[in-house]
């Protein structure tokens, strides 16, 4: 007797910043359809997921909140259970990588790449922001674009014209956090040396052993690992430490240096299977090191460098198990486009299952979608309804709601002996039983999906043929009559073996219907038989409703604070506020007295102003693209008078003057200080 297959399954972790979104609940139910099938088959599986907890993110995230990072993580957490549960979602263990288990197993692989000669400290000059205390992620530096000269662009890339770049090469750059100018300063930190010899032998070889990656996925791993004829490319070392502050895990012998996030978040499918493997009094030890024990993540196609390339590489070079299989998939979209909440294109999964839509329904259509490949799939809201409507109350449910009466009402429930053209007709449906097991193996829920309903049309014909209907008005057919809706009950049976891992909640209640032990996939080599009772039957599910389809796909009404759509090729509106909101806000009418460059600043000018209340107010403006100093001395403008003074660089700044200006400061240039009409004075009040 062979031993059961042992199973390590993990889906990506998510970032503990927010709700889980469809992306997330699709890739879910992917491994959750898998792991069932997997369960079906007698495997023992340890199914398992955990918050991505550490990172600058994170950390700038509490601090607006107010709250520590564990309390952050915490609440979001907390919000979990609701989408797993309510798409029949079924992990063992959800844990954290900010657990115990994590620093512990991060800092140990950390020790062994080290002894490995595989870690390398270097100096690294990189922005640092004076006012906030920290070194800054290129994500959280702006700056004008050096290439198109694009305002407000990010540290590594330009989102108006796509160009890469260093963040020391952006115009002008500014902290995201506080506005302040950073400045370049050293810092040691650590590197994976990738680029070792050994590193990209053994990569090489691991990607492409048999079913370790899609075939697809290999050909982009190309692209990373191989050199082109010029010579570019290749794998280059990796930056694996951050300074603090950072909320992370500390590296071991270097205070104030933290692991980046990116190296301690696949250990936490490693903690967490130790976190459930402890709470039931198993040894983690012994288990890793089963040799028949398959290790499989399910994953996106935006994370597959980490996965497929530093994770195996970090476990090896610990001396740790690799993995067996990353399984790749794509993108979802929504009639072809990508998903946007506002525009009412996008999918939330609890408003999808508060407006009552079921959730076998959703499992039944992205299976119906998924091939196993790495590839996009689009949501297609009519083809949800008929394929959902067809498929599952057409063709599946039909079958029991066109037999089963029958059977209760002239013979107590019991089954007869199929035999002849009924026989045949099972034969059918059991002989298909492993070719839908290996799609299912290969998550090919696509085409196993395909399989099972064009057996269920072939069940369908036989009911058409044999219209158990007539048969029960015709005196002498009981036992027709029986025959054929024993037939259909033992089909049904088999196609809800086919279909269990797809529809769980739905299996439970079929389960109960025919009064059978839980399905499993080596049930289809035999019958119920005769003299088999079922149960009464009660309808098993409902169609799509069209309404509540059109509820999903409803843009959100405008909240209170919820910003209006973007004017034609500007900036949205801000948030509707109260009057009570704006009366807070004192606008003053101010003389320009005196203007001046600031020694230093290429964009600010120091304004001297009059407000009519007796004294000057200095504030500084970054208008000195667009002003020359004697163009605005004696002039009138506009000016919050009671903003907060904001200690700079450059001195202590009073108020704010108004200047329109456009987002898009490409295509909309310039910035337009307000000037009010004559006649107004120093001191008047404007609302």
């Amino acid at each position: 007797m062979t031993s059961p297959r042992q199973l390590f399954v993990t889906t990506a972790l998510p970032y503990a910043n927010g709700k889980f979104h469809i992306g997330h609940i699709m890739e879910y139910i992917q491994a959750d359809i898998w792991v069932r099938f997997q369960r079906m088959r007698g495997a023992q599986v340890a199914f398992v997921c955990a918050d991505d907890a550490h990172g600058a993110a994170i950390t700038i995230a509490a601090d607006k909140a107010g709250i520590t990072p564990q309390a952050f993580v915490a609440e979001i957490a907390a919000g979990r259970k609701p989408y797993l549960d309510g798409f029949h979602i079924a992990f063992d263990n959800w844990h954290s990588t900010d657990g115990p288990e994590n620093h512990v197993l991060a800092q140990d692989i950390y020790r062994d790449l080290r002894a490995a000669g595989l870690i390398e400290t270097r100096s690294v000059e990189q922005f640092y922001d004076p006012e906030k205390g920290m070194f800054l992620a290129d994500r959280f530096i702006k700056g004008e674009c050096p290439n198109c000269h694009a305002k407000d662009q990010y540290g590594d890339n330009c989102e108006v014209c796509g160009a890469v770049y260093a963040p020391t090469e952006l115009i002008e750059p500014y902290s995201a956090l506080s506005g302040a100018k950073p400045v370049l300063k050293s810092s040691d930190h650590f590197f994976f040396k990738l680029s070792d010899p050994r590193c990209e032998a053994f990569l090489k070889e691991w990607t492409v052993a048999p079913g370790h990656v899609q075939p697809e996925v290999q050909n982009k791993i190309r692209e990373w690992l191989y050199q082109d004829e010029d010579g570019k490319g290749g794998l280059g070392d990796w930056d694996i430490s951050r300074d603090a502050p950072y909320f992370g895990i500390e590296i071991p012998d270097a205070p104030g240096k933290y692991f980046y996030v990116w190296l301690d978040a696949p250990v936490g499918y490693l903690a967490s299977l130790k976190n459930h493997l402890d709470k039931q009094g198993l040894d983690y030890a012994a288990y890793m090191a089963q040799p028949e024990l398959e290790q499989v993540h399910f994953i996106g196609k935006d994370i597959i460098t980490f996965h497929t390339l530093f994770w195996p590489a970090m476990l090896h070079f610990s001396g740790r198990k690799t993995p067996d299989a990353i399984y790749v998939h794509g993108h979802l979209t929504v009639n072809n486009e990508k998903m946007s909440k506002s525009r009412g294109t996008g999918i939330d999964p609890l408003k999808y299952l508060s407006l009552g839509l079921s959730p076998e329904h959703l499992r039944y259509y992205l299976a119906a979608k998924l091939s196993g490949r790495n590839e996009d799939i689009d949501f297609n809201p009519e083809d949800f309804a008929a394929r959902v409507n067809s498929d599952l109350v057409g063709k599946f449910i039909n079958i029991a709601s066109r037999a089963a009466g029958f059977l209760t009402k002239r013979y107590e429930g019991r089954l007869s002996a199929p035999a002849g053209v009924d026989a045949g007709l099972l034969d059918q449906l059991q002989a298909r039983a492993e070719d839908i097991a290996a799609l299912y193996e290969a998550r090919d829920t696509a085409r196993a999906l395909r399989e099972t309903m064009a057996l269920a049309d072939k069940v369908n014909e036989f009911v058409d043929a044999n219209k158990p209907w007539e048969l029960a008005k015709q005196e002498g057919m009981e036992a027709r009559l029986q025959d054929v809706c024993s037939t259909c009950i033992e089909a049904f049976r088999l196609l809800a073996i086919y279909l269990k891992p797809v529809l769980p909640a739905l299996a439970v209640q079929v389960e109960a219907f025919l009064k059978i032990e839980p399905l499993q996939f080596a049930d289809a080599a035999r019958l119920l038989g005769a003299g088999h009772t079922i149960g009464a039957y009660q309808h098993l599910m409902q169609r799509v409703d069209p309404k509540l389809l059109e509820a999903l796909f409803e843009a959100p009404a405008p909240e209170p604070h919820a910003a209006a759509p973007a004017l034609p090729g500007g900036e949205a509106i801000a948030p509707v506020i109260g009057i009570e909101d704006f009366a807070k806000v004192d606008l003053r009418i101010a003389r320009i007295d005196a203007c001046e460059a600031v020694e230093g600043s290429t964009k600010l000018l120091r304004l001297t102003l009059d407000v009519g209340e007796g004294r000057q107010r200095n504030v500084f403006s970054g208008i000195a693209s667009v002003y020359r100093p004697e163009q605005l001395v004696g002039k009138l403008t506009v000016m919050v008078a009671n903003l907060a003074p904001r200690k700079m660089k450059f001195g202590v700044s009073e108020g704010m003057v108004l200047a329109a200006s456009h987002a898009d400061g490409k295509a909309h240039p310039g910035i337009h200080l307000l000037e009010p009409w004559p006649g107004a004075t120093p001191g008047m009040r404007i609302g």
